[in-house]
């Protein structure tokens, strides 16, 4: 046989066997992917019900904070005392109540045990919507990292120990509006007339005779 029928014959056998290899090899398992939904975040208070104008927080000590925004935007506080606020601190506190971050949501716990059957504290929002929300704060988490919460639907949350802590030390520091204190004036010596009989007098001078 020629040398060009022999290279022809090797030819179509490679082909069969690349053909046999392609229909017999082993076909790789199907492979499922999965893909993680995105982690919902969720807030003690919502930001879709408008922007806060008006805060209260109370202790069950009896102790009152109070700030409310007026019709020209303006924050006022009213308790524990009227007075004008710092504007910067308010608005820096209400800009706090939607950042409230949710750790966790708890069911079937014992509101005694975590501090909720007399709240330490309880935090109520009024809305520009007009919607008005209220919030328990109870003990910290062992873990240190949040407060537990009960909210307006009565379900006990986890909420960041950061961003409550933000909001009641407005109890302890009410953000009024701070005023100079005037200056004492310095006392000056009051002159004395002076008469013929006595000469010029000062105060704190005996007469001149």
């Amino acid at each position: 046989m020629r040398r060009s029928t022999w290279i022809y014959l090797l030819l179509l056998v490679g082909l069969a066997g690349f053909y046999y290899f392609l229909n017999n090899r082993e076909q790789p398992a199907d492979i499922a992917v999965t893909i993680e939904p995105e982690e919902v975040v969720s807030y003690l208070f919502s930001a879709d019900e408008g922007i806060p104008s008006r805060i209260r927080i109370e202790s069950k000590s009896g102790e009152i904070v109070e700030l409310e925004r007026d019709v020209d935007n303006v924050w006022a506080l009213k308790l524990p005392f009227e007075a004008s606020a710092d504007q910067g601190s308010a608005e820096a506190a209400a800009s706090q109540v939607t950042t409230m971050r949710i750790l966790d949501t708890l069911a079937g716990i014992d509101l005694e045990v975590v501090g909720l059957k007399i709240p330490d504290y309880s935090i109520t929002i009024e809305f520009t919507s007009g919607v008005e929300r209220k919030a328990d704060i109870g003990v910290i988490t062992p873990t240190e990292s949040g407060y537990y919460v009960q909210n307006q639907d009565g379900k006990v949350v986890i909420v960041t120990k950061s961003s409550v802590d933000s909001l009641l030390t407005l109890l302890i520091n009410p953000p009024y509006l701070e005023t100079p204190t005037p200056s004492p004036i310095p006392a000056t010596e009051t002159p004395v007339p002076s008469t013929p009989e006595t000469g010029t007098v000062t105060a704190g001078n005996t007469p001149t005779p």
